[in-house]
């Protein structure tokens, strides 16, 4: 009965971490270019009553044996790499990728990260940024005075200037992978950063090589979560959660009854 409540009350921490991650899926339904995020659980140690394969006589061994589960963890979070759908904007500066790719940033400390957001803006000198500063890498800048803007799928980067009729190239937007982009560390802002899991960003240019992707101007990737998933796993974790609280109840009152059989 001990074993029954901490192993239940695993079962219920381990729905509450559930619980968080689908709220945090939920909230960011509407966050371009979220990747949304699913927990994986494991078991936990056994405890063996009888071992596998023990000697049941001088001539018999035991087939199966006797084991007792501890419980169950979160052992890990999974980024769902599934693409979210695209929406038109009309603004020239908003960007999609078709494909497995990350824009690269500058941040200020010198490190680059990485996201599938393409809400993209000017500052003050012209560079195209995000929307907390963080300029693109490598660096592309708009002369002043630019009449269009066009960034082509290939990332080329070309402006119009007054009186002018021909177009000239600006820049280059050039995307990253990674082996594994489910080893990318989210910082929040819409950022990933590399790790040792997600293995060192392979970057190219748009359409160049297979996976990478392509660009679209005037659009843009919404969260690839699915609504109606998301409250489908709430109902299945609250049912789990209230199935183990349950256990811990009957544990409760199992024990309550040993109590009182002295009485």
């Amino acid at each position: 009965m001990f074993r029954a409540l901490y192993t239940a009350a695993s079962g219920m921490l381990a729905q509450q971490l559930n619980l968080d991650n689908i709220a945090n899926n939920l909230a960011n339904a509407g966050t371009v270019g979220f990747r949304g995020t699913r927990l994986q659980f494991q078991d936990l140690i056994y405890q063996e009553l009888v071992v596998p394969g023990s000697a049941a006589s001088q001539q018999t061994t035991v087939s199966t044996g006797l084991q007792i589960g501890l419980g169950t963890r979160a052992s890990a979070s999974e980024v769902m790499q599934t693409q979210g759908e695209p929406t038109s904007t009309g603004n020239t500066l908003d960007l999609m990728i078709q494909g497995a790719g990350f824009f690269q940033v500058k941040l200020t400390n010198g490190e680059t990260a990485y996201t599938r957001a393409g809400t993209f803006h000017l500052d003050q000198q012209g560079n195209v940024t995000t929307a907390q500063g963080d300029p693109l890498e490598p660096s592309v800048a708009i002369p002043a005075g630019s009449t269009n803007i066009s960034i082509g799928s290939d990332g080329t980067v070309t402006v119009t200037m007054p009186g002018q009729t021909n177009s000239q190239q600006v820049g280059t937007i050039q995307l990253a992978t990674f082996s594994n982009p489910g080893g990318l560390m989210a910082t929040g802002n819409n950022l990933f950063t590399a790790t040792t899991a997600s293995g060192d960003p392979i970057v190219g240019t748009p359409g160049g090589s297979e996976g990478i992707g392509t660009l679209q101007q005037a659009m843009l990737e919404n969260s690839n979560i699915n609504v109606v998933d998301e409250f489908i796993q709430m109902i299945v974790t609250q049912r789990a959660y209230e199935s183990n609280s349950k256990v811990v109840q009957a544990a409760d009152q199992m024990l309550q009854d040993v109590n009182n059989l002295s009485h």
